[in-house]
């Protein structure tokens, strides 16, 4: 044994798993120490007239893949197997070793533990993978037919791949608070858009700081921020949010809006998060073109001076009113407009429009509310009680006197919307000429309109 013994005695500290077995009786010859500490043997007296399949392998027969047959002096037969005894990932090499002194053939055998790079190419297939379901909801919302389609099926892909449980834009409002735009919900997770609007600034406060220095958020654990951000941590903590990843979205170098996703894996945060700012581009392009379109939108459906509708505007509204419902139509007429516009100029004129506008926002705003013409104002109110409409009109009434505005107001209510809207507003519009009227006759006004 002195050439096989010199030979194993070159492994003996090798970083690789090596053995050497006897090719026709499969006992187990030599172990080096690397290999005899993954299977928990301390010498080799402990393997000594045992099989190799029993120690390696933990078998009463020999191992089906055994390549005995195959391999020969001076060449290397390469080959793949995963030990589930010591729970590696192995390449193996085999080779044929001859001892002429014993006359006897060996397998030997070196193990090279390919494990991490087995996870890392898991990993990646399952980035992969993620990669893929995240390309996939691009490919489709660039076919979306609106901005908010593309948005929300980005988010729910996103979603998807990242393995979160829910996924979600804020925008700054007008007031300065936060409002939750944009949201997807993993099926069985509580949806928290209505609950997360107009959130005070100060929340956010800590956020907005990083990401205009060009940072992102990302924690593992909630309870890293309990401390340092401590409004923040309870909004979160509300949610049930236990770790996140949030980008903030740029548009010409200004923080827009931020999104994220809640919940992901706490090893995948940081590919979360990279893949967040991937694609924060293609949602940055999104709002700008839902932004767009809301601009052709209020030039197509708004005032431009009040920023009340018009009639497309009114028209449309007219088309969703449900007809089984009840419905009330207050049409106003600013009295003396043409006489502002006439004698202090149409900047006093509009001046006069806008807070005509102000008291029938106040009044109806959570209505439909048009100008119609230059001195025309309409509210269209579905599904509104006749007690409440009733009240309504006092407390414009009340308004005009404290701004100074007076308004001619025609008013009709039914329990259904069953009568033509057109025979309606005809007949609040009577209603108005007969209040203009009466007024014209109280205050000893010639009228000049009929």
């Amino acid at each position: 044994m002195k050439d096989i013994n010199s030979i194993c005695h070159f492994f003996e500290n090798m970083n690789e798993y090596v053995y050497v077995t006897d090719i026709e009786t499969y006992e187990m010859v030599y172990m080096n120490r690397k290999t005899l500490e993954a299977y928990g043997l301390k010498s080799l007296d402990e393997i000594k007239g045992r099989k190799c399949y029993e120690i390696l392998q933990k078998s009463s027969i020999p191992c089906g893949m055994c390549n005995n047959d195959k391999i020969c002096e001076g060449f290397f037969e390469e080959w793949r197997h995963y030990n589930s005894v010591i729970d590696k990932y192995l390449i193996l090499k085999d080779t044929l070793v001859e001892d002429p002194q014993e006359h006897r053939k060996y397998r030997l055998e070196i193990g090279i533990d390919i494990s991490e790079e087995r996870i890392q190419d898991k990993a990646l297939q399952k980035y992969n993978s993620m990669e893929a379901l995240a390309n996939e909801g691009l490919r489709i919302a660039l076919m979306a037919s609106t901005p908010d389609e593309a948005i929300y099926t980005i988010l729910e892909y996103l979603g998807k791949s990242l393995n979160g449980e829910r996924t979600y834009i804020f925008e700054k409002n007008e007031k300065g608070g936060d409002d939750n735009t944009y949201e997807w919900v993993a099926e069985g997770v509580k949806p928290e858009k209505d609950n997360l609007q107009n959130l005070p600034p100060e929340i956010c406060a800590n956020w907005y700081h990083r990401f205009q220095k060009g940072k992102h958020i990302v924690f593992h654990d909630l309870e890293e921020i309990r401390e340092t951000d401590p409004l923040q941590y309870e909004n979160l903590k509300r949610q049930d949010i236990r770790a996140l990843a949030v980008v903030p979205l740029y548009d010409d170098g200004k923080v827009i809006a931020f999104y994220g996703v809640d919940n992901p894996p706490p090893l995948s945060l940081e590919y979360t998060s990279n893949m967040l700012q991937i694609t924060g581009h293609f949602l940055v392009s999104c709002i700008r073109r839902r932004n767009l379109m809301r601009e052709l939108e209020d030039m197509s459906y708004k005032d431009a001076l009040t920023g009340f509708g018009n009639r497309f505007a009114m028209n449309r509204y007219i088309s969703q009113i449900d007809h089984k419902k009840s419905v009330g139509v207050v049409y106003c007429d600013i009295t003396g407009l043409k006489h502002v516009n006439d004698t202090m100029g149409h900047k006093a004129g509009d001046q006069l429009i806008l807070r005509a506008c102000d008291c029938m926002s106040k009044a109806f705003g959570d209505y439909g509310v048009f100008r119609i013409g230059g001195d025309e104002l309409l509210a269209l109110c579905s599904q509104i009680e006749q007690d409440a409409l009733e009240e309504r009109i006092r407390l414009l009434r009340k308004l005009m006197e404290e701004n100074t505005v007076n308004m001619a107001v025609g008013m009709i209510w039914q329990d259904e919307a069953t009568t033509e809207l057109d025979i309606l507003l005809q007949e609040s519009e009577k209603r108005m000429y007969a209040d203009k009227a009466e007024y014209y006759r109280k205050n000893g006004i010639e009228r000049r309109r009929h």
